[in-house]
């Protein structure tokens, strides 16, 4: 790594950022300029040159630099430089979680040739955890089936989502996950699109269906509230970040 290259460096799940640097938001230069180790990944290009991730006991201090959490660099940056930055921060967690392999126990090692943490002992391969997930925005008419979970920000309600169990197609998911938080049936599914969502290793997959029957009871371990909205009584939605949002704009759009 003696070229010079921009680096996405992460310490207590804080990213070094440049303030008012325009798109140029990581810093760029040398390995040595900033600490870094040599073990450090490379995750992609970044305005034509590459891109490494690291993680540091602590960030390195320069001019105008700041530590920033992952969710802030969109609006800093946009959606490359965000999507950029979650690829680093799950390919560094997948390292840090695998160092030991999960079968035997002994100390792993990256391979070379590809993405994976191999076992010198025992040969078991452990590749970046990806954990499919499943996005349904429920319409009736104009209507939109909205909800909100416990954890989210005050007022805002979005899409019903759930992670895709073992043995399950997406369309199973989708139609388990609507009964089971709202318990509501659904028909008609489309597809919509895909995110990649690194909060923690998610691949969202998003749907609209049409409301098929039943009455809203929200699973109350799961869903704090959930309505019906028509487009001119919508309540807060969730930041343009998140498929969630663009899924819900392009239904109001239709």
């Amino acid at each position: 790594m003696s070229e010079s290259a921009y680096w996405i460096l992460r310490c207590e799940h804080q990213l070094l950022t440049l303030a008012d640097s325009g798109p140029a938001i990581f810093p760029a230069g040398l390995a040595a300029d900033f600490g870094a180790p040599p073990e450090a990944l490379l995750v992609g290009e970044l305005h034509g040159l590459p891109c490494y991730a690291a993680d540091l006991g602590r960030l390195p201090e320069i001019p105008a630099g700041q530590p920033t959490p992952l969710r802030a660099i969109f609006q800093l940056a946009g959606t490359e430089v965000f999507m950029l930055a979650g690829r680093a921060t799950q390919l560094l967690d997948w390292r840090a979680n695998h160092r030991f392999c999960g079968k035997c126990g002994t100390p792993t090692a990256m391979k070379s040739d590809e993405m994976a943490m191999q076992c010198p002992s025992c040969g078991l391969l452990a590749y970046p955890r990806i954990s499919p997930a499943v996005m349904v925005l429920v319409c009736d008419g104009e209507k939109l089936l909205l909800a909100r979970g416990p954890q989210f920000k005050p007022g805002v309600y979005s899409a019903l989502a759930g992670f895709v169990e073992p043995g399950e197609t997406l369309e199973q998911c989708a139609v388990r996950e609507v009964r089971e938080e709202v318990g509501i049936e659904i028909a008609n599914l489309r597809y919509f699109s895909s995110q990649p969502w690194p909060f923690p290793n998610s691949l969202m997959v998003a749907f609209f269906a049409d409301y098929a029957g039943g009455t809203i009871t929200p699973q109350p371990s799961e869903i704090e509230a959930a309505d019906w909205f028509a487009p001119a009584a919508l309540p807060i939605l969730p930041d343009p970040i998140s498929i969630s949002r663009r899924l819900i704009d392009a239904a109001l759009g239709e």
